[in-house]
């Protein structure tokens, strides 16, 4: 491989990292943390999302991940009203 070819593929694959970094935050515009308490345990997450909504249900889920044991904890944590929870554009 020549030291051109190398140098082109570099280009190209540098390119192509910063347009998925780009694509990917582009798409994020709101962060909310939300705080969960449930069964006597409490978690709280951050994190963002192209919606107020979607953010607010993917800290949740993040929250309520530690601090369940099984599958119909975790469901039946994200169905229970979050204690606090703060959001902010981006």
């Amino acid at each position: 491989m020549t030291a051109r070819t190398k140098g082109l593929t570099l280009v190209v694959v540098l390119g192509f990292v910063a347009f998925l970094l780009w694509s990917t935050l582009a798409s994020q515009q709101v962060e909310c943390t939300v705080a969960v308490e449930f069964r006597g345990r409490s978690g709280s997450a951050t994190a963002s999302a192209a919606s107020e909504q979607s953010a607010t249900r993917e800290a949740q889920t993040a929250a309520c991940g530690p601090i369940t044991g099984s599958m119909d904890e975790t469901i039946a944590c994200g169905n229970t009203p979050p204690v606090s929870r703060s959001c902010r554009p981006l």
